[in-house]
């Protein structure tokens, strides 16, 4: 059940209107996650700076159980999402960000419960 929150300093109309869409299959199939698990945030338009400056540039959170969890496998996902960001959007890489967050499944909700007892 991985989370992806994206955010970006382009305006909204600088995204693909199935952006979210292809994000998350871009994103499940790096992360090697059924596309019916995933969870997507876009947030264009949001005033950030990376490396001290405010040209475009986007940031984007990768939060999962058992996928992000070594730097071998973030390794390969950073190349795969920024392959597609960079394609999509056309910003270089030095203007992405990407965080990876390792979780736990008694850190997830769902159903009432967390995901160890699911």
């Amino acid at each position: 059940m991985p989370f992806i929150d994206f955010q970006s300093n382009l305006p909204a109309s600088s995204f693909p209107e199935d952006f979210v869409v292809r994000l998350s299959s871009c994103a499940a199939a790096a992360l090697g996650k059924p596309e019916d698990r995933m969870n997507v945030v876009v947030k264009p338009g949001v005033q950030m700076l990376i490396g001290g400056s405010c040209s475009p540039c986007a940031m984007l959170s990768v939060s999962a159980i058992g996928v992000t969890d070594t730097a071998d496998k973030n390794k390969e996902h950073s190349a795969k999402i920024f392959e597609f960001l960079t394609k999509e959007l056309h910003l270089t890489e030095d203007r992405i960000v990407i965080q990876f967050h390792a979780l736990q499944p008694h850190q997830v909700g769902k159903k009432g419960t967390v995901m160890s007892f699911l």
